[in-house]
């Protein structure tokens, strides 16, 4: 299975490497979000930095809505579902194996947006083990979130607009619970910053088991 799953990781990847969506035009896109956040409130610093992770994890949520409607349209526009369905691939790996390209490539946005997020707002980092942890959680939950919808949006004639609708509501306590870790790890906000990173994984697990279970079904009916 693990050999499958590196397969199918490695698939996108080639693909995005050859293509260079990810740092060309989706990563610059995320900065674009975060210029225009440190304009609107250029006036009020305070602010920028209350809001510093909040607005990361809102620039994340739209560069990595475009690289799942990206990685859904390569195998939808070249048959490549049609081919999996008689391929000896099972299903599981192939949910997997999708996550783990987005997950790789949202990190990839993450490292461009991470300095932007420093240099435009002007927070300071009082705990990176937290920030670490929040990231990853954030990230993975992204993934698997985005694979397991993004398979139901990708068999509609409308998935370009339909998969954001799906995926804002879906994403909302992952975006809250990063917003919460990640102001605690700048230490503007008193709380339990750990708890809301715990909670990211649990959301990513609870996420990674349906998808694993149901992947098989969806893409049936994609």
């Amino acid at each position: 299975m693990l050999h499958e799953v590196l397969l199918i990781a490695l698939k996108d990847l080639r693909v995005e490497w050859r293509s260079k969506v990810t740092l060309g035009q989706v990563a610059p896109m995320g900065l674009l979000v975060l210029v225009v956040f440190a304009f609107a409130f250029d006036a009020n610093t305070r602010l920028l930095e209350l809001g510093a992770g909040g607005l990361f994890w809102v620039a994340v949520l739209f560069g990595g809505t475009l690289l799942i409607q990206r990685a859904f349209e390569v195998e939808t526009d070249d048959g490549n579902f049609d081919a999996f369905r008689m391929s000896t691939i099972r299903a599981p790996s192939l949910f997997l194996g999708k996550s783990l390209g987005i997950f790789i490539q949202v990190v990839l946005l993450e490292l461009v947006l991470g300095p932007g997020i420093v240099l435009l707002y002007n927070v300071r980092i009082d705990d990176w083990l937290l920030l670490l942890a929040a990231a990853l959680g954030g990230t993975l939950a992204f993934s698997v979130c985005g694979v397991l919808w993004g398979v139901m949006a990708a068999g509609t004639r409308v998935r370009a607009t339909l998969l954001p609708l799906l995926l804002v509501p879906i994403l909302a306590p992952v975006l809250l619970a990063g917003s919460r870790a990640f102001e605690t790890a700048f230490g503007v906000r008193a709380e339990a910053g750990w708890t809301w990173a715990s909670l990211m994984f649990v959301i990513a697990a609870v996420h990674a088991a349906v998808g694993m279970g149901t992947f098989g079904f969806l893409l049936e009916e994609s």
